[in-house]
């Protein structure tokens, strides 16, 4: 699976080993254990069971709010400039594309640059892995 996500690297000389974010580590394996299984939690299952990470889920619940601001980019923009402040602006965004607070929050700290064309596959792009690595 083929990531856009930039590669980092570690400082030292020795080891120019790639250095994969943590919650692309996570999702690229499936996986992440349930620590709470091990305190005996109630909530889990099955000691040790392998959980998708919550982040995961809130990541894309992200990208998908984005993928619909781009679609209604003009929309979008007007509705954030005739906002008097912060909370209006995320209140006509909840409105305009039935988005979470989240999802609308988002999209208002998104940079202006990001609405170009070319955005918008990378997010769909970052999208589909996410929610194909979710699933498995």
């Amino acid at each position: 699976m083929t990531t856009y996500a930039p590669m980092i690297t570690r400082g030292s000389t020795r080891s120019r080993r790639p250095v994969v974010p943590a919650l692309w580590r996570q999702v690229v394996r499936g996986a992440s254990l349930d620590h709470s299984a091990s305190k005996g939690d109630d909530r889990s299952v099955h000691p040790g069971t392998i959980e998708p990470d919550r982040s995961a889920y809130t990541q894309l619940e992200i990208y998908e709010g984005l993928l619909r601001a781009f679609d209604r980019r003009t929309e979008v923009l007007e509705a954030i400039a005739d906002a008097p402040d912060r909370e209006v602006a995320v209140l006509r965004l909840r409105e305009l594309l039935d988005v979470t607070h989240l999802q609308a929050a988002a999209i208002l700290d998104t940079q202006l640059h990001r609405f170009a064309a070319g955005s918008r596959e990378r997010v769909a792009h970052r999208a589909a892995e996410l929610r194909e690595a979710l699933i498995r």
